[in-house]
Parts: structure tokens; sequence; C-alpha cells
């Protein structure tokens, strides 16, 4: 299994707006992106512990079977097309690739 997940910061953290529509382009990723096994939008959790990082505004989660799906995903037309449209509504990206 390979996951991918992406933590994303936006320029305008109090925008519900920007928030929307960060959401609505990863929604055009969760429903145009194959082969994957799952995928998931997701905002910061009401836990409250030392250890818990929770200044992100959207995290994005994929689970792919292997690495070579997740690599096929960067290159996907889906994918670039979100990229361009969505890239200036984030400030900070980073992401944890794991198998």
């Amino acid at each position: 299994m390979f996951v991918h997940h992406v933590y994303f910061w936006l320029k305008n953290p109090n925008s519900k707006e920007d928030l929307a529509a960060l959401k609505a382009g990863l929604e055009t990723l969760k429903q145009g992106i194959e082969p994957k096994i799952l995928a998931h939008i997701g905002v910061p959790a009401p836990t409250n512990r030392d250890v818990i990082e929770r200044s992100y505004a959207v995290s994005w989660l994929m689970l792919f079977s292997t690495a070579e799906d997740q690599e096929v995903y960067q290159v996907d037309p889906v994918h670039k097309m979100f990229i361009e449209d969505c890239s200036h509504l984030w400030e900070k990206v980073i992401v944890y690739d794991s198998i």
C-alpha cells in the first residue's frame, strides 16, 4: 500500500469561501482519479493534545495499492488541473508519503 497524505494551509485562513473552493477542488480529485483505494478530505479534529498539529486548514488522504499507482496520479490531467485551479488558495503544503 502507498499512503499519500497532504496538508494545506490557506493564504486566507479565515476565508470560508477559500476553504470551500479548496474542498471543491479536492472533490474533483476524489471523483476523477483512478486507481485508488480511498480518498478522504478532512479538517482538523477537535482533539487537543500536545502532540497534535491542528494549524492546517484541510488534509487530503489517498491510499493506493502501489507506488506506481501514486505516480500515475501525480501526472493525471485531473491532478494537474487541481493544482492549476487551486494553488492560489494555499500558502503552504506539506506532503507525507509512506509505504
